[in-house]
């Protein structure tokens, strides 16, 4: 029985199969297509800070703890209205620990694009976040992403310790060798000694501060 003829006869959808009902999948994971935005963001917003925001001139981002964002997850519908008035949204950057079972980090993978192929099908553009742990994630973690287009990543958190950095720069070399994106978002630092050879490639490089860069910025000038 497909999940869709499931979730249909089961009092509550407790697989969110609705998210998908419109999708086309890729990979062995079948992992939902996204069909990337042609938009490229000039600001974002965080989205625990989305929620309360009154200035919707900007792209809703969850490069934050899961706990800050699993309850568009759990009840997608309620966030729908408050998601649209914004100008994108790029999609949810659900954990990829290393030390994870590899089983979860595939259902942190699914959870950001099925969530994301619903956003667009209900009419917000959509940008897809990649997010990747060391190389057992690499045969699901590109997938549903288009080539030759445009990606999000996150490097908060992710590059400061130097075993870290190792692992996120080769990540980040894979994803470039399997989807030749023309546009990379970089949501946090985004060093020359780590993304210089890929202006140089001809990427562009698009770099936004996290909300502790701004943070610490604001505190300094004060």
């Amino acid at each position: 029985m497909s999940l869709e003829k499931c979730a249909k006869k089961a009092p509550t959808d407790v697989f969110h199969a609705f998210l998908v009902e419109k999708a086309d999948y890729a990979g062995v994971e079948e992992i939902p297509c996204i069909k990337t935005s042609r938009l490229i963001p000039e600001r974002v917003i965080p989205f625990s800070k989305a929620v309360c925001a009154a200035d919707y001139d900007q792209w809703v981002v969850f490069y934050e703890h899961d706990t800050a964002f699993v309850r568009l997850w759990n009840q997608p519908r309620k966030y729908l209205q408050i998601l649209k008035k914004f100008k994108g949204v790029i999609t949810p950057d659900f954990s990829l620990y290393r030390n994870m079972p590899l089983v979860m980090q595939k259902w942190s993978t699914y959870q950001g694009k099925a969530i994301g192929v619903w956003l667009q099908n209900e009419g917000v553009e959509v940008i897809p976040n990649v997010r990747f742990a060391d190389e057992r994630s690499y045969s699901f973690c590109f997938d549903g992403v288009e080539k030759y287009s445009t990606v999000a990543i996150g490097t908060h958190g992710c590059i400061k310790r130097l075993t870290d950095r190792a692992y996120f720069e080769q990540g980040l070399a894979e994803m470039v060798k399997q989807l030749q994106p023309q546009t990379i978002l970089v949501y946090g630092a985004a060093p020359d000694r780590m993304f210089g050879k890929y202006k140089e490639m001809g990427i562009r490089i698009i770099q936004f501060d996290s909300e502790c860069a701004i943070a610490h910025k604001k505190a300094v000038s004060a």
